[in-house]
């Protein structure tokens, strides 16, 4: 019986060999680095956490654009990397109308984060999977790569996707924009760190086995404003570094003018005694990190503030190189990058960013001019006959209404409007289910376990939709669960009386008419150099 004698030793072995394989976490050789992911073999995900994608942004190299890993590597290419730990996020700030409790001096996070996590299912279909690059949320203040994982996603796709989640500097070390900073550095240096990290997708992603040429940016929040950022960048590139975009909830506060870029920047020197940007290049990180905190207080705390309940201060502006003119107005003119778009919001978006104390027309009136500091009497007229005070059961729901209007609603009728008059298909959906609040569709598409969803079936359809569109640009495409759900169409801007959107709730889930195609956007559409988004 020598031969099934062979054939039992062979079996043997492979199977010896197969368990050694996957005893070992796997290994990518980028070239200039190798590093060891982890797996997750419950939700069939593999993800290397941390990687480099740029060199340090400290020193000479603050508020500068961000150099390639490449160019300083700091590796031995023959040596393993272990990546099987979340990396350090960036210095966060917290608004001072942000929180309950008193404010730490010193706050998380350090400069050296310019990382991505990369999420690679354990069966891909192919060795060319789509790809959907996150940029977190978190007001450009806070936040990190982990904000938004992917794992629930890159699971339903049934391995058809992969899932990069990247993170950029916040608050002053990305958004410091004024005069000194522009002419020894660069304004908007938190978009440029998303811009070279979506480069470094483009150069690696293959060697985890993406292709670079299908990917899509998604982001919610201030994520989903820095996904239009990167479709207005430069005026908006006919070839840009991704195929499509998904922007949930774009937060679009005020990109404010130079007066208060110079207020902000006197702010900062201040806070750290410092006197130019050469002293602020100089300083350690621990002074720099409590300055940046000490200066976003202060500037809520002048009389008068230099900005409001529910703007973060901190956030990208108009530098003229990068990002050319106000969004709404770039939009209208065609300068963006016309590539498919999928874009939502939800039914209370200003509710977490308004003043529930206020209480009189008077309170609203005041907080609303500092939100709109160059708002004539006019601005404020017809914007009470379009809000008017009889239509609300408060003056907390009539102001939670106007800045959700305007920060994030709005927003989203200019975007899928503006790509639908191009002829590119645009996809808008709102969101009127689970808190219906700021960031309700978080849950549905981002969490892995489901006893934090309180309708599993819609996180299904959720995700299907959301990943049907990465993979082939139409939610409807492809059903990777087999939920049964009702047709999406494309936004129509043929005609303007029926542009459809998709409405979600728990009644009802169809097709219904934009309702931010009305007067309300369209005033504040038409006043750009008032409301500044």
């Amino acid at each position: 019986m020598p031969a099934p004698t062979k054939v039992a030793a062979l079996l043997t072995c492979l199977a010896t060999l197969a368990s050694a394989q996957n005893s070992y976490d796997p290994v990518v050789d980028l070239g200039y680095a190798q590093y060891r992911g982890v797996q997750n073999t419950s939700i069939g995900v593999t993800t290397w956490f941390g990687i480099k994608y740029a060199q340090p942004p400290t020193g000479d190299l603050r508020w500068q654009r961000p150099r390639e890993i490449e160019y300083s590597n700091p590796y031995d290419a023959a040596t393993v990397i272990d990546a099987s730990e979340q990396g350090p996020e960036c210095i966060q700030v917290t608004a001072p109308w942000n929180i309950t409790t008193g404010l730490p001096a010193l706050q998380p996070g350090q400069e050296d984060c310019l990382l991505l996590d990369v999420l690679v299912p354990q069966s891909p279909v192919n060795t060319r999977l789509p790809v959907i690059v996150q940029i977190h949320g978190g007001g450009y203040v806070g936040g990190n790569s982990e904000s938004y994982p992917g794992y629930a996603l890159v699971n339903q796709s049934q391995g058809n996707l992969i899932y990069v989640s990247i993170q950029y500097r916040l608050g002053m070390f990305g958004f410091l924009s004024s005069a000194e900073i522009r002419e020894n550095g660069v304004a908007n240096a938190g978009l440029l760190d998303q811009r070279l990290a979506l480069m470094w997708v483009q150069k690696y992603v293959r060697n985890f086995g993406g292709d670079p040429a299908k990917v899509t940016i998604m982001g919610g929040s201030a994520g989903g404003g820095a996904v239009l950022n990167q479709m207005i960048l430069y005026g908006g590139e006919a070839n840009p570094p991704f195929r499509a975009v998904i922007s949930e909830r774009p937060w679009t506060q005020p990109y404010h003018n130079n007066s208060v870029l110079e207020g902000q920047y006197r702010e900062v020197l201040n806070a750290t005694k410092c006197a130019d940007l050469e002293c602020l290049r100089s300083l350690n990180a621990t002074a720099l990190n409590m300055g940046s905190q000490a200066a976003l207080i202060n500037a809520y705390s002048n009389n008068p503030r230099l900005y409001t309940f529910g703007d973060y201060y901190y956030g990208p502006t108009v530098d003229g190189e990068y990002i050319r003119n106000l969004p709404s107005l770039e939009l209208a003119q065609g300068h963006f990058s016309k590539v498919p778009l999928l874009v939502d919001t939800e039914a209370y978006e200003g509710f977490l960013f308004s003043n529930q104390s206020q209480r009189t027309m008077m309170e609203e009136t005041q907080d609303l001019q500092i939100l709109f500091p160059y708002a004539k009497d006019s601005f404020f007229t017809r914007l009470y006959e379009l809000y008017p005070a009889s239509g609300f059961n408060s003056t907390f729901f009539q102001r939670q209404t106007i800045f959700g209007n305007y920060i994030i609603d709005c927003v989203t009728y200019y975007m899928a409007s503006a790509v639908s008059d191009w002829g590119v298909p645009a996809y808008k959906l709102i969101f009127n289910a689970g808190t219906e609040l700021h960031g309700a569709t978080r849950p549905f598409i981002h969490v892995t376990n489901t006893s934090q969803i309180n309708n599993i079936t819609l996180g299904l359809i959720m995700k299907d939709w959301y990943a049907s569109f990465a993979v082939n640009l139409d939610p409807n495409a492809q059903s990777f669960s087999g939920t049964p759900k009702p047709y999406w169409p494309q936004y129509n801007t043929a005609d303007r009386s029926n542009f459809t959107i998709m409405d979600v709730n728990y009644t009802m889930m169809g097709a219904v008419v934009d309702p931010d195609a009305a007067p309300r956007c369209d005033f504040f559409h038409s006043q750009p150099f008032a409301v500044r988004n």
